[in-house]
């Protein structure tokens, strides 16, 4: 087995190498959707620029709605990770 690892390694290494890399990216972009703390700062972001006058009422309730609806996916993003744990 250790030689079939030793002579299939200069294919197998790479390969292995950029699945360890593209997990590692994914794992970091769910990390930050799934912020809770960001999401709720993007909700106060999005109140002051409602407050200001730099968006519409319309624009303010969908952005919000979407943002509802992310938080929510973040915890059970979150419950689901402590499950596995």
């Amino acid at each position: 087995m250790g030689l079939f690892k030793l002579l299939t390694f200069p294919v197998s290494g790479p390969v292995t190498g950029t699945r360890w890399l593209l997990q590692t990216i994914l794992d970091e972009a769910e990390r930050r959707h799934y912020d809770p703390a960001a999401i709720r700062q993007q909700m106060a972001d999005l109140e002051s620029q409602h407050q200001t006058g730099r968006i519409s009422d319309q624009e303010f309730d969908r952005r919000e709605e979407a943002l509802l609806e992310r938080l929510l996916e973040a915890r059970a993003y979150q419950q689901k990770k402590q499950a596995h744990s």
